[in-house]
């Protein structure tokens, strides 16, 4: 048996439980593996936190997760790499266990992070059976090399040993016991649970399939169920999906639906989901919400047909209006996301779009203004041929932005005008901050869950608003 430590570096407010820590955390201890967990989020000095944990205790493999790599808005452009870099290297001035780091954030640019990082080795994806085997090998004493999914140093740099998109969920349901989901929720307002991982789709600028894989792995209902069961008896009934995008395929979201009306959640919980306007096949919006499913959050990014061509999205305007109005006939709340200023975007097709997500009726229409820049998506490769539009410095862990050159100069004012008088629209204007949609460091945000409020965020700020 070894001992493993797995540290949580996210400290972002209203805090998120760390839920693919929590995962591979479980996963080690399946197998037999002493486990211990260092929470940051509610430290006020973490370093001093670290200092502390590893005090006269000595650990033989230590992981750490980076969540996400920034704050993803144009207007504020917040790195979190920095800072986990410095958690790294004050985690490895007090241990001289394995280092590894990983989670979704890294996943998204490991190979840059790696070298900044000066940990052992780094996890590129689903961490569990990466995790485990790495502690099977090294409580063997045996060189690790043969485990996909990890990144190990070659020739003075770092390469990626064998990537397995297919990687299959762990065959245990997760008790989600080692971190104080209490706490989270109390704080937090919600709390997460995945269904599947992977993506297939092909939108430009998405880093969901470089950091979980272009293939779909969907969980079996019946541990979809259980992981939800177990967070009920610790009092929590108010949760998120993590799924990139619930309703795909549509085949799985209906059967997980199914199972969670049968085990009698639908009127235990309250549920949201991130979802593709296509496919939503009728009848999915009725079953999600007899399963308990109060809101979804739909990434449509436009509603002008040649911009969603343009950003590599497979459904059509009508499409978007067709989710929304059969969500509103179930009594589902509906939030559209929408992404201004990518490649070719223009006046005509800004205004078009925002006019017609109007019409279309949801609830709540956020606006991003510049498209996030990931390594590996076919958006970098595009702004790199252009070498025009980008909004950031040269340093590849730093936010980096697309921003249409052609409409750069007055597209929040454009956006302003458009959406003036609708209160329905979030809107991150870096002149104003009276409809603010960066949910970081989000004091309105925190204090209403500090006053009770729970569920997805956009649905906590719009019944702040009195709607």
């Amino acid at each position: 048996m070894m001992k493993a430590a797995f540290i949580n570096t996210n400290l972002v407010k209203p805090p998120i439980a760390p839920i693919g820590l929590e995962y591979v955390a479980e996963s080690v201890r399946e197998s037999g593996h002493d486990v211990s967990v260092l929470d940051l989020c509610f430290e006020e000095d973490p370093e001093t936190a670290v200092m502390r944990f590893f005090r006269g205790t000595r650990y033989d493999l230590v992981g750490l997760t980076l969540r996400n790599t920034d704050d993803c808005a144009l207007a504020s452009r917040v790195s979190f790499i920095e800072r986990f870099l410095s958690i790294v290297s004050v985690v490895r001035n007090n241990t001289d266990a394995f280092l590894v780091i990983g989670g979704a954030g890294f996943s998204v640019m490991p190979v840059p992070i790696m070298k900044k990082a000066g940990a052992d080795a780094g996890v590129w994806g689903p961490g569990e059976r990466a995790v485990t085997r790495l502690m099977r090998k090294l409580e063997k004493n045996e060189e690790w090399g043969s485990v996909s999914n990890l990144l190990a140093k070659s020739d003075g740099g770092w390469r990626m040993l064998r990537k397995d998109d297919r990687e299959e969920y762990p065959d245990f349901p997760f008790h989600r016991d080692l971190v104080d989901n209490r706490r989270y929720f109390r704080e937090g307002g919600q709390a997460g649970f995945e269904t599947k991982r992977g993506c297939s789709k092909r939108c430009i600028y998405c880093a969901d399939p470089v950091s979980k894989g272009r293939t779909i792995r969907t969980r079996h209902p019946d541990s979809v169920v259980e992981e939800i069961q177990s967070l009920l008896t610790q009092g929590i009934d108010v949760l998120h999906t993590c799924d990139s995008e619930f309703n795909i395929p549509p085949g799985h979201a209906r059967a997980v639906c199914r199972r969670m009306i049968r085990a009698g959640l639908g009127d235990k919980i309250r549920w949201y989901a991130y979802c593709s306007p296509a496919p939503f096949p009728r009848g999915l919006a009725g079953l999600m919400r007899r399963a308990g499913c109060a809101g979804i959050n739909f990434g449509a990014d436009t509603a002008d047909a040649k911009m969603l061509k343009r950003l590599g999205r497979d459904f059509r305007p009508q499409d978007i209006t067709h989710a929304v109005k059969a969500c509103a006939a179930e009594g589902i709340t509906t939030m559209i996301d929408l992404l201004i200023g990518g490649p070719n975007e223009g006046k005509e097709s800004i205004t078009r779009s925002i006019e017609r997500i109007k019409s279309a009726g949801p609830d709540r229409i956020g606006i991003n203004v510049g498209v996030r820049v990931y390594p590996g998506t076919p958006l970098h490769g595009m702004v790199a041929e252009k070498d025009c539009g980008l909004v950031g410095n040269g340093e590849t862990y730093d936010p980096r932005f697309y921003l249409e050159p052609a409409v750069a100069k007055e597209v929040f004012d454009l956006v302003g005008r458009l959406t003036r008088n609708d209160e329905r629209f979030f809107f991150l204007d870096p002149a104003k901050d009276d409809r603010n949609y960066n949910y970081n460091e989000n004091k309105k945000l925190v204090e209403e869950i500090r006053l009770g409020a729970r569920g997805a965020y956009w649905d906590i700020l719009r019944k702040a608003s009195g709607e």
